[in-house]
């Protein structure tokens, strides 16, 4: 179209905008507003179409899905062998160490790859990079914001907006569902929250995506004292003696189990009642939209009697 004609067509739009809103059509509709970094403040070119993704990290996969792109993802992480609507067949990549050649040789349109992958500051990715295909780095969420951002950002590269922010309303009404209950709890209870098991006991504070998710629970994280992720003796848990013992772990046979029969923890508040739970290990591992299904169960095991 030419630049005399366009200009002729805008202003008949909007001298007929007040009679026939319809009548400016596509031709007024705003270009999109594609990132032109990652994440993680790598410069990106995002392809005009996107057919084949390669996902590196869970919390990615189920965000993707999400947003209607499972048929488009080709190749996973090891972990994302479980996401609902992931194909069987598809072949699967260490996560730490995922086989670039690999990669390559398939020359996807783009892939997203975890901050779980690189080490020591190093671009784990380079050569496919450097292969002229487009890498999106997404970083470890540290907080419920950070999610929100994740998801509006993939979905940005997809051009599906629509679908993130209803991703992330979806996510916010269960948030303040919860919240808008724990906030008449006057009583609360004192929680522990293990990710992994002894001997290397490992747990978090402030700062944290799951520390929050305590907080809109009425819960209070006995590691509040704590900021991000740390590890821990038995000594400082049985003198902090929780009410509650929650668990992530599902690598061993019996978690609970395990937990109740350490040296000592039979003296524990929460051992002697019996209030020792699994809290699902993908919800509340991934970070992602799926938190809330951790927050409820979290919810409803903290305060049985305010939620069901």
């Amino acid at each position: 179209m030419k630049k005399t004609t366009r200009i002729f067509l805008s202003i008949l739009c909007l001298a007929a905008m007040v009679f026939i809103p319809a009548a400016c059509g596509a031709d007024n509709v705003a270009p999109r507003d594609v990132p032109v970094y990652d994440r993680e403040g790598f410069p990106i070119t995002i392809p005009e179409e996107i057919n084949t993704i390669i996902s590196i990290g869970p919390a990615n996969t189920e965000i993707l899905v999400a947003l209607g792109f499972a048929d488009a993802i080709i190749q996973a992480d090891m972990f994302s062998y479980d996401v609902p609507g992931i194909s069987a067949d598809i072949a699967t990549y260490d996560m730490l160490t995922p086989d670039l050649e690999h990669i390559v040789s398939l020359s996807p349109d783009i892939v997203f790859v975890s901050g779980f992958t690189r080490t020591q500051g190093e671009e784990p990715l380079a050569q496919v990079a450097n292969a002229g295909i487009s890498v999106i780095h997404i970083p470890v969420a540290e907080s419920i914001a950070d999610i929100r951002s994740d998801i509006r950002f993939i979905a940005a590269i997809l051009d599906a907006d629509l679908q993130g922010e209803a991703l992330i309303s979806e996510m916010d009404a269960e948030i303040s569902r919860i919240r808008e209950i724990s906030d008449g709890i006057t009583e609360r209870r004192r929680v522990y929250f293990e990710i992994s098991p002894a001997p290397w006991m490992f747990t978090f504070g402030t700062g944290t995506f799951l520390h929050e998710m305590l907080e809109i629970a009425g819960a209070i994280n006995v590691f509040a004292h704590y900021e991000g992720w740390t590890g821990l003796g038995d000594e400082i848990l049985l003198e902090l003696d929780p009410d509650v013992i929650l668990t992530s772990t599902n690598f061993i046979d019996d978690p609970i189990g395990e937990i109740k029969d350490r040296p000592g923890w039979s003296n524990l508040i929460a051992v002697q009642n019996g209030d020792v739970f699994l809290i699902d290990t993908n919800s509340s591992n991934r970070q992602n939209h799926n938190i809330t299904k951790a927050l409820l169960e979290i919810a409803q095991v903290v305060y049985p009697d305010k939620f069901q």
